[in-house]
């Protein structure tokens, strides 16, 4: 079960931080080393390296003079070790991991071998990167060791599904889709949402789909979770599944995904009362009015309106939740949005996060579409023109008390932003955010990334890591930049 992080105190998710042994090239020591079956794509496993029509060699790592090397045969999506400079007796192999190098006890050593006397160097034979039987995404690095000393390359892969900046982001995020719970990181859920509404994007934006299967995998796996049809005591999360949903049916055509989309917005409705005078409750459990919770309901029943022909209840409910919005107060004077409500109905004055600045532009945006009304689009201007500058700092913006993790709630926050900035951005006839998204997305790409594409949360330098949200967010910012 994950912890869930309240509304009101979600400036604490954003502290946490998260070490990985995946990224100490030292780490080499495997969980218990499981039973490897040798694994078979356009090749199978230990191949000879002489066959390989190429030679690219990402990482490599210095040990006692040595040089551990990793080679790539990108065209058949395979890797191999060497060391360079070596003695007899010194050892090379590859370490092969399913889930962005977090674990990978099962690809421990694969092709150890050691080094003859009077060789000066060796190397490995050939193994798959992936595991397409299973629908492993994976990652290699080559390991050396001389002595008792272990010294090994940062984990990375070939162009496989990864050709270009976004569909390298999104086959990284993709390490992290855990192929027994069909969620991202395991357990992750209204987070989970949010990254497979990015790859869906990622889909739709790049014509790859290579991981369209995630879309019916998830569903059918989890449609009976929690409350079922995604649905549970949290409305913000109901929120996010209904958009995912949308995201799908929008992708596939396939009713199924429009009708649970259906079923998550009826939830939330019903969980509308009197208590400030109208508006989404936070949770089931009580009566907070927040921010998010009312934009997701904005944006999730406009898009029904627009996906149901001849409907006027959800235009109606969309209509209404704006009207509420707009007078509730949590917009304050300087055109943010706070994150809720006082117990006497006031703007709360807590952190103006930066999806709270987000959703609501993907909502305007929806409801314009359903109505034409100019003057929502102004006004969905107007706030954008307001966040993109509070909340940039550096040249890239950055979530208010940005910490440098990558787990809990908060990493996934400004990918919900720049989503919903992107499709405003779309809508105006001048995009007028264009710009300053593909500045947010070549700083990220070009200063906060590691050799297996996974970002970090600053988007302004530092290592990428292997927890999903911050990966989910930048794969949105490259989406949206487009």
């Amino acid at each position: 079960m994950r912890t869930r992080t309240s509304s009101r105190a979600a400036v604490l998710a954003l502290a946490l931080t998260t070490l990985s042994a995946a990224f100490s090239p030292l780490a080499a020591t495997a969980a218990p080393q499981a039973a490897r079956a040798a694994i078979c794509n356009k090749y199978c496993d230990a191949r000879d390296p002489a066959l390989s029509p190429q030679d690219r060699q990402p990482v490599r790592a210095t040990l006692q003079n040595r040089s551990v090397v990793l080679h790539f045969d990108d065209a058949d999506a395979m890797g191999w070790a060497s060391v360079d400079g070596g003695g007899a007796g010194d050892q090379v192999w590859l370490d092969r991991s399913m889930d962005g190098g977090l674990t990978w006890a099962a690809g421990s050593k694969l092709g150890a071998t050691t080094v003859p006397a009077g060789s000066g160097g060796w190397r490995t034979q050939l193994y798959n990167v992936d595991d397409w039987n299973t629908q492993g995404v994976g990652a290699l690095r080559a390991c050396g060791q001389v002595g008792g000393a272990i010294a090994c390359t940062p984990w990375a892969r070939t162009t496989w599904n990864a050709g270009e900046r976004r569909t390298a982001a999104a086959t990284a995020l993709m390490m992290s889709y855990d192929r027994t719970t069909k969620l991202f990181g395991g357990n992750g859920w209204w987070t989970a949402a949010n990254a497979l509404t990015a790859v869906i994007d990622n889909i739709r934006l790049t014509g790859m789909g290579s991981y369209r299967y995630a879309v019916a995998d998830t569903y059918d796996k989890n449609l009976r979770a929690q409350g079922g049809n995604f649905t549970n005591e949290y409305l913000d999360d109901t929120g996010w599944w209904g958009l995912a949903w949308i995201a799908a049916y929008d992708l596939t055509g396939d009713a199924r995904y429009l009708g649970t989309a259906k079923a998550d917005a009826e939830h939330m409705w019903a969980n509308w009362n009197a208590t400030c005078g109208g508006g989404v409750r936070w949770n089931t459990n009580g009566n907070y009015k927040n921010a998010i919770t009312n934009e997701l309901f904005l944006w999730l029943s406009a898009a029904l309106h627009n996906r149901i022909s001849g409907d006027t209840a959800w235009l109606g409910r969309a209509q209404s939740e704006w009207a509420w919005f707009r007078g509730s107060g949590m917009i304050n004077g300087e055109r943010m949005i706070n994150d809720g409500l006082t117990d006497a109905c006031a703007n709360n004055g807590q952190p103006t996060w930066t999806y709270n600045q987000g959703v609501v532009l993907g909502g305007l945006t929806e409801l314009h579409r359903a109505t034409g009304d100019a003057g929502l689009l102004t006004t969905a201007r107007g706030l954008a023109d307001a966040s993109t500058v509070r909340l940039e700092t550096g040249g890239v913006l950055r979530e208010p008390g940005e910490g440098d993790g990558c787990t809990g709630d908060g990493p996934s926050f400004k990918g919900a932003y720049v989503r919903g900035l992107g499709r405003l951005n779309a809508q105006l006839t001048d995009h007028p955010y264009t710009a300053r998204l593909r500045s947010w997305a070549d700083s990220a790409h070009a200063r906060d990334r590691n050799p297996l594409d996974q970002y970090g949360p600053h988007w302004a330098g530092g290592p990428g890591t292997s927890a999903y949200g911050c990966q989910q967010s930048a794969l949105d910012l490259l989406n949206a930049a487009s």
